[in-house]
């Protein structure tokens, strides 16, 4: 298929974040809008938290779109991409954050549990990758970037629905990398550990148990930021000749610390 290679000169780049309303998500929007970036915010029901995201970038001089939506209904994302392109005209970076990281001992895991965290992680990022192929494939920077997450490699107690998730998500993302890599897209999975993030509500704002158990070796852990910088870098021209990749940011923790 042939792909329009020619330079952009009427509108900015544009990127589509899910899960955009807070902690890394909200980071990663911040951090494209920055690189000048359009970017269409996503969320599921955080509305306001997704719209002070808005608020934020067009404060700054930067364009940005809230898009509400469920990204396990395949009708309501194709909704979404038709909302970019009524704005746009274009998408040039899909970035699959939206996800469930609950924790649940084995016995506890309901059946409604398990498929949730696999729907919004697995079913989230197939649709929102396959719904924006036709506005990818016309970008001179088509780039999916999935996030993941350090558990899908080391594994964690009472998690069992969110590594398995994870783990599929790394998966994906190798396959997706083989398909469209003769399109020009590149398809990338950030992996982060050991990140500082606002967790749950008010009342449920405890670390997952398996942070007590690993140390990075940086002697810190990282911030929301430093993860969004990462994905950035991937959308960046100087990462097209990257595909099919996991890059781990964690502060040296994957390495046993």
């Amino acid at each position: 298929m042939q792909r329009n290679t020619q330079p952009d000169t009427q509108a900015a780049l544009v990127a589509l974040v899910t899960g955009a309303g807070r902690n890394i998500g909200r980071e990663i929007a911040l951090g494209l809008a920055a690189s000048g970036f359009a970017v269409a915010v996503n969320v599921r029901s955080s509305v306001e938290e997704g719209q002070a995201v808005v608020d934020e970038i067009t404060a700054s001089g930067g364009q940005a779109l809230l898009c509400v939506a469920d990204v396990t209904d395949q009708q309501t994302v194709r909704a979404v991409m038709t909302q970019i392109s009524q704005a746009w005209g274009r998408l040039d970076v899909v970035i699959n954050n939206a996800a469930i990281r609950r924790e649940a001992k084995i016995d506890d895991i309901t059946a409604r549990d398990w498929h949730d965290t696999l729907a919004v992680i697995l079913d989230g990022a197939f649709f929102c990758s396959q719904a924006a192929l036709p506005m990818l494939r016309q970008s001179p920077r088509g780039a999916i970037v999935n996030i993941g997450g350090m558990t899908a490699h080391t594994g964690a107690a009472q998690r069992v629905h969110v590594v398995t998730a994870k783990a599929g998500l790394e998966g994906m993302t190798r396959a997706l990398a083989h398909d469209l890599s003769p399109e020009g897209i590149t398809v990338n999975c950030i992996s982060p550990g050991m990140v500082e993030t606002k967790r749950g509500t008010s009342s449920s704002t405890a670390a997952p148990n398996h942070h007590a158990k690993h140390h990075p070796l940086l002697g810190r852990r990282g911030t929301a930021a430093e993860i969004a910088a990462s994905v950035v870098w991937l959308a960046s021209p100087g990462a097209r000749f990257i595909t099919g990749q996991t890059i781990h940011v964690n502060g040296g923790t994957y390495l046993g610390g």
